[in-house]
């Protein structure tokens, strides 16, 4: 039998996840029938892409940007290595 932690998160077995097809990172929708839990996999694709584009702008709104001269070296170069990709494949693309 699982056990509710105190985050309130359960562990599906696994015979259970194999079964209705939940990989990690799967969307389920999760709701009372009757009394009971009943989970159910999220096989929507639009309502999938619709909710990721509601979590990622939620995260923009809530992230803080530095600018590039606050940064500390090893994040500059990482920016750095970005945007060079980022421009050398708008040039392959030409």
């Amino acid at each position: 039998m699982s056990k509710v932690d105190s985050k309130g998160r359960i562990v599906l077995p696994q015979h259970i996840r194999r079964r209705l097809g939940i990989t990690p990172g799967s969307e389920v929708e999760i709701h009372e029938e009757d009394g009971k839990a009943v989970i159910e996999p999220e096989d929507n694709p639009d309502q999938i892409i619709a909710d990721l584009e509601n979590i990622i702008e939620d995260a923009a709104a809530r992230r803080d940007q530095s600018d590039y001269d606050e940064l500390d070296i090893e994040a500059k170069r990482h920016v750095d290595t970005i945007r060079r990709q980022a421009n050398s494949e708008e040039t392959s693309d030409e």
